[in-house]
């Protein structure tokens, strides 16, 4: 059949006998009562004869108090809605609540909301149903049928609580900001991959507003012709919902990009972001028609899975494990996910429960018995026997569950391995690396050439394999340019040539652009057992022997035959004498700018070609690698970066772009465990970072804020930098890397893209003019305090009694004698006790030789402290922050951001914000430091730094400009 053709008629169950409020049915066609549906073909002519009489219509707005069924005074005459015995009715696009609330209307909205509705072709319903209810029939107000004289039904509402109807599911919100796409398109494998897509017609793919029941989600949606899935994201390996589609009973066409598909008692919404995205999908669905039923399962029933702990039905179709919501889902076919069982593994982990485990997730199960789980281990590992077919080899490495996928493709159960590139393939990815020839790749079999698979290779292969080169090779691989095992032969050789022979989606070793330094690299780490630094190493260029250049060197293979390391020769071995990547990092692409509308839900951006309209793209916050603001005057900006997009935000004001700002800020730092404080960060950027000559680097997210810079690890620390006029910062565009140098370090910052680093070095380029010629640093914080500050912020932050212990007091004021003749030149050592003895020799400057709050400011100060209304009382403290000497009010800042800093690692130092403030008050009030009220005034200077000092810098850049 092709495209064009009329699609035949699809399966539905018998009609029920109660319908919904004031839509006409026609008389059902012979076909129809046989129960079969025609495509639709809605078309509706309805009639009014009178003004006063009512005038059944439908609104759809986006706004929600639009969205409403205009009153009913009185019961429409048949003869005024008509619809003629072949036209099907439309489905209205929007009901709403009444202003009705009373229980009894709020009982029946529940109740009309019911997703058990069993679909007919005659039910022409727009509420959402929840699974709580049996029948909607049971719950729906009782309906008078009338029949015309010319043979129509008509329905006449008994009741009035008809008017209660709830809402339709909501459309959409309207976007709250404006999105400048510059999207790179590859004009490789996507395009071609576009290509032979649109070719198939039961195949489709698109992101869709999704709503069933009342939940509204915005989804990736695909059909390959027998199964449909939606996914919150494009790289999920599991689904939210699926079902094959011999479950759909009928399928719905409405306006406006929407459609409906449902499953017996259940159905889905959905709406495309344009007319011509619906019309791709219906033709796909239509021509999915009279596909074979679905196996009966082989096993099903119910389990308990932890993580989330849920009760679900589970069944055995074919050689997947289908899990679904409840047994109720199952009898309609929709199912939450599937596990394909040649990629898993299954074992018992207790009395009742099992683990069945997959390259991507570990699912935990237990049943109601030991009889029952037993049953289901005998039916999974059967399953799992039954699909597979393996050699000795195979077997082994198929062990370790990353090594069940090809690392190109992803298709189940690989069978050949590229031995120097330490990645296992399918047969058909296998014939691409062949092309690529032996100098690049070396293609085996798992199951053919047995003397290869040494016992080194073959535990090289189990402990890292693909995991660990899907690290170094697939590291920028965007979602859309990944391929399936279903993509043609051209596509797949011209992906793994990017991958593979020019480098696209490398993570390159921070030491790539030196080969000396590289080859110094790789002798030092086959000494130690990190093979994954060695692949990176081989991937970025190092070469295994070095004979040519310096024969007196000796190759990377002798250093680690000497220090035993067995597996890092076995891999040294086999990339002796191959090639290395390109590294073509400069893609031949054409820039696509759009304008679009963008709305942030929770982890994700949806973005929307209208301001009202459905989302046509996502992109998910966890991908991106750098937020910065961009603001210029009244241009309210702030710049989006991930591998594959650069997104420019526009806000109509300060608040809305803060926000947005924040919000992705906290989902991006959330895997350094950073997720709060970021108020006056004005940029976050994920880096690799080496500090002076060393060869060892570390992947960090750095955020930059007023005159500091903040380094953040995976595991958890932090490291501050003042950037002051001692700083020098340099940028080597040629490795997108810049060159911080402080007095006592050096830091070399490589970042992953050139916009990155163009973006943050011109930030740190005006934050460190700040601090040397802008108008607000009219005042500066003495030498031997900045040194003191900076010192312990460096190497004192996880000593345990910071600034409690006293130190030696000889030593105390030796430090103190020093650093008032030369701050510079005084050395100071990084051991715990030199610590303590630095702390005290600042605490002592302060007192001493230092007056951070006049005397006769100290009662207004305490004025402000005993003010109850929080927000007064913050903005009392700016006041008088404006009202202190410049170089008081920069060094009290300072402190402040050095005690909250101090504070944030108080579960090693054990140095709270209280505790600090009952230190330091006295530092600051002197006698009145024994009024509580100035402990917790002292307290909200350091817990509430950004909010209190840097609003108060801002301010002040108003006044000035005004000026």
């Amino acid at each position: 059949m092709s495209v064009s053709d009329p699609p035949d008629i699809i399966p539905v169950p018998k009609p029920r006998s109660r319908y919904l409020l004031g839509v006409g049915v026609p008389q059902r066609s012979s076909s129809e009562r046989n129960g079969q549906l025609p495509r639709p073909d809605v078309t509706v002519d309805t009639q009014t004869k009178s003004e006063v009489e009512t005038d059944i219509r439908y609104e759809v707005s986006v706004d929600d108090s639009s969205r409403q069924l205009r009153s009913i005074s009185a019961p429409p005459d048949p003869q005024h809605v008509k619809t003629s015995c072949s036209e099907t009715p439309p489905w209205p696009d929007s009901l709403s609540n009444s202003s009705s609330s009373s229980p009894d209307a709020a009982g029946a909205a529940d109740s009309v909301f019911s997703d058990d509705c069993p679909v007919t072709p005659d039910l022409l319903s727009n509420d959402h149903h929840n699974s709580s209810n049996d029948s909607f029939t049971d719950e729906v107000m009782d309906v008078q049928t009338e029949i015309c004289t010319n043979g129509e039904i008509h329905q006449v509402p008994k009741s009035k609580d008809l008017q209660n109807k709830p809402d339709r599911p909501k459309k959409p919100r309207a976007a709250t900001i404006r999105v400048s796409r510059k999207k790179q398109t590859l004009s490789g494998p996507r395009q071609k991959a576009d290509v032979s897509h649109s070719e198939c017609a039961v195949t489709q793919s698109s992101w869709l507003d999704v709503w069933k029941g009342r939940k509204h989600n915005v989804l990736w949606a695909t059909l390959d012709g027998h199964v449909m899935s939606m996914w919150k994201k494009r790289t999920d390996k599991f689904t939210e919902y699926m079902f094959h589609v011999t479950s759909i009973t009928n399928i719905r066409e409405q306006d406006q990009g929407r459609f409906s598909i449902y499953l017996q008692k259940k159905h889905f919404e959905f709406m495309a972001h344009s007319e011509a995205v619906r019309e791709r999908w219906l033709t796909s669905l239509y021509a999915t028609r009279g596909r074979e039923l679905i196996t009966a399962p082989k096993q099903h029933g119910p389990l308990i899975m932890k993580d989330p702990r849920k009760k679900v039905y589970t069944a055995i179709h074919g050689y997947s494990l289908w899990i679904y919501s409840s047994k109720e889902d199952f009898n309609a076919g929709l199912g939450m996910m599937c596990v394909s069982m040649n990629i898993a593994s299954v074992k018992a982990t207790g009395r009742h429960s099992f683990s069945l485990i997959t390259p991507y997730r570990t699912f935990n199960f237990s049943a109601d018995s030991a009889k029952e789980m037993a049953a289901w281990l005998v039916s999974l590992n059967e399953v799992i026997r039954s699909a597979l077919s393996y050699s000795e080899v195979a077997h082994r490495l198929w062990s370790s569950p990353f090594n069940k996928v090809c690392a190109d493709c992803g298709a189940a159960n690989p069978e050949w391995a590229s031995v120097n590139l330490l990645v296992v393939i399918c047969e058909a990815c296998a014939g691409a690396h062949r092309s690529m020839g032996s100098n690049r790749s070396k293609v085996r079999g798992l199951k053919l050439d047995n003397k290869v698979w040494t016992e080194p290779l073959i535990q090289l292969f189990v402990l890292y394999g693909n995991k660990a080169a899907s690290s170094v090779w697939a590291h920028n691989i965007p979602p859309t340019e990944q391929i399936g095992p279903d993509v043609s032969p051209d596509q797949r050789l011209e992906f793994i040539l990017a991958k593979y022979r020019k480098g696209l989606y490398c993570k390159a070793h921070p030491l790539a652009a030196n080969q000396k330094l590289l080859d110094q690299r790789l002798r030092e780490v086959v000494c130690g057992a990190n093979v994954e630094e060695t692949l990176s190493l081989l991937c970025s260029g190092a070469r295994v022997s070095c004979s040519a250049t310096d024969p007196e060197l000796h190759s990377a293979i002798i250093e680690a035959e000497s220090a035993g390391q067995a597996l890092q020769t076995e891999l040294l071995r086999h990339n002796e004498f191959v090639e290395s990547p390109e590294f073509e990092q400069t893609r031949h692409s054409e820039e696509q700018i759009e304008e679009l509308h963008g709305k942030l839900d929770e982890e994700r951006f949806l973005f929307s070609q209208e301001n009202e309209s459905a989302a046509c793209d996502v992109l998910d916050l966890t991908e991106v690698i750098s937020v910065s603001d961009c603001s210029a005057g009244q241009t309210h900006e702030f710049e989006v970066l991930s591998l594959t997009d650069r997104l420019i935000c526009r806000a109509d004001g300060r608040d809305a772009l803060l926000s947005h700002m924040l919000h992705i800020m906290k989902i991006v730092l959330a895997g350094a465990g950073v997720t709060e404080d970021l108020l006056g960060v004005c940029a976050v950027s994920r880096a690799s970072i080496r500090e002076g000559a060393a060869l060892q680097c570390a992947e960090v997210w750095c955020t930059l804020q007023d005159g500091e810079m903040s380094i953040h690890t995976k595991h958890g620390s932090t490291d501050t930098l003042t950037l002051d006029s001692q700083t020098r910062c340099h940028l080597q565009r040629s490795e997108n890397c810049i060159l911080l140098e402080f007095p006592d370090r050096t830091l070399h910052m490589q970042f992953e893209l050139e916009n990155s680093c163009l973006r943050w070095h011109e930030l740190v380029q005006r934050a460190l003019r700040s601090t040397t010629d802008g108008p607000l640093r009219s005042g500066s914080v003495p030498c031997s305090i900045d040194r003191c500050i900076s010192h312990i912020t460096q190497y004192g932050l996880k000593v345990e009694g910071l600034y409690r212990r006293c130190g030696v007091a000889p030593q105390v004021s030796k430090m103190v004698d020093a650093l008032s003749v030369s701050p510079r030149g005084t050395l100071l050592e990084t051991d715990e006790l030199s610590i303590v003895d630095i702390s005290g020799a600042l605490k002592q400057i302060l007192r001493q030789s230092f007056e951070l709050i006049p005397n006769a400011h100290k009662p207004l100060w305490l004025k402000a402290a005993v003010l109850s209304d929080e927000k007064q009382r913050l903005q009392m403290y700016r006041n008088l922050l404006k009202q202190l000497p410049p170089d008081s009010r920069v060094t009290l800042a300072a402190l402040c951001g050095h005690l909250h800093t101090v504070q944030m690692h108080s579960q090693k130092n054990r140095m709270t914000a209280h505790n600090l403030a009952v230190i330091f008050v006295v530092t600051l009030f002197q006698d009145l430091a024994m009024n509580a009220a100035l402990v917790q005034l002292t307290k909200e200077l350091i817990l509430r730094h950004t909010e209190i000092f840097m609003n108060h810098v801002e301010k002040d850049r108003e006044i000035i400009t005004v000026l």
